[in-house]
């Protein structure tokens, strides 16, 4: 016979331990990390400005991945700037970026009909998007990593269903938080894997809307490279592909802030009609300028922590710009 359930140490009792170290479920996490996220933003905005002050501070000082990035992505940006400039530019894109991921954290926590009402205080091109949708062609809206998407990711729910590409996180506990705060009413998120083309496709042949974010760099032999701020840089076909192909309308939109309180104004924009060339680098380039055209409008604003131009053209000879000795990767 095995031991008796009673003996410390031996038998069944030594896995209730056991059982409450079990890895939790990743919507168990999703829903931690949602609540989390909830008390965090019921503090008072301005002592949420204070804490995206000091993050940005943070990084600096401990010239954080962050950092170092932004630093890079301006020099090869801004050129003509001076080092007094660029280092002011510097310290404002990171606090644009960590005030966005606050803001990011509000909005996801709180009602969208609400974040509208409160947030979007200026709106430009509602009538253009309306009439687009009307169409029944299809709308394409071209989201820039400028200002916060998520709030426009909101106010396009609110016009009616739209499908929103989106990159899954390798861990399953960040994709169903994704899942959790950006799901709901007329929100269809769609994984920017091998059949999402396919989705898209059916979405706009039947006159519907989706959403993508146009200045993520695709893997190598994804995309073509076009001039991006004066540096080639390896840029997806997918909007172009897709307007060439269905005849869906493109138009650009974005949430640029324009106040220190979450105060934020609606752009909805036409795109040059170039972006659906039949020559995807006539498309791609058209598409890039409307990018970078709407970048500096202000360049804080602008998710420069990103590595957009790490990948080079074959042949060119250059190598990752961002890679040093001591950060080759």
């Amino acid at each position: 016979m095995g031991p008796a359930l009673g003996q410390r140490g031996q038998g069944l009792p030594s896995a209730a331990p056991a059982a409450r170290l079990m890895p939790m479920n990743p919507q168990r996490k999703a829903q931690l990390a949602y609540r989390g996220a909830a008390l965090l933003t019921r503090l008072p905005w301005p002592l949420l400005r204070g804490l995206a002050h000091a993050l940005s501070w943070l990084w600096i000082r401990a010239n954080a991945r962050e950092s170092r990035v932004t630093r890079r992505n301006l020099e090869l940006a801004y050129p003509e700037l001076d080092t007094a400039a660029r280092a002011t530019l510097h310290r404002e894109v990171l606090f644009s970026t960590a005030l966005q991921a606050l803001e990011t954290l509000r909005l996801w926590t709180r009602p969208p009909a609400r974040n509208l009402q409160q947030h979007l205080q200026v709106r430009h091109g509602e009538a253009l998007y309306d009439a687009a949708l009307a169409s029944g062609k299809g709308v394409i809206i071209a989201a820039p990593h400028f200002g916060n998407w998520e709030l426009l990711n909101q106010w396009l729910a609110s016009r009616g269903p739209i499908s929103i590409v989106y990159k899954p996180p390798e861990d399953e506990a960040g994709d169903a938080f994704l899942q959790l705060v950006r799901g709901g009413h007329n929100v269809q998120q769609v994984r920017a894997e091998g059949a999402a083309v396919r989705q898209l496709f059916k979405v706009l042949k039947d006159g519907g809307a989706t959403g993508i974010l146009p200045d993520q760099q695709p893997k190598a032999g994804d995309g073509v490279f076009v001039p991006f701020f004066g540096m080639q840089a390896l840029t997806m076909t997918l909007v172009n592909r897709l307007a060439e192909r269905t005849g869906a309308t493109v138009l650009y939109g974005w949430c640029e802030r324009i106040g220190p309180d979450m105060q934020f104004a609606l752009h909805i924009q036409a795109s040059d009609p170039a972006v659906a060339d039949p020559d995807p680098l006539v498309g791609v380039a058209a598409l890039n300028a409307g990018i970078e055209a709407i970048a500096r409008r202000d360049p804080a604003q602008y998710q420069w922590t990103y590595k957009r131009f790490s990948l080079r053209p074959p042949g060119s000879g250059e190598h990752d710009p961002y890679a040093t000795a001591r950060h080759p990767h």
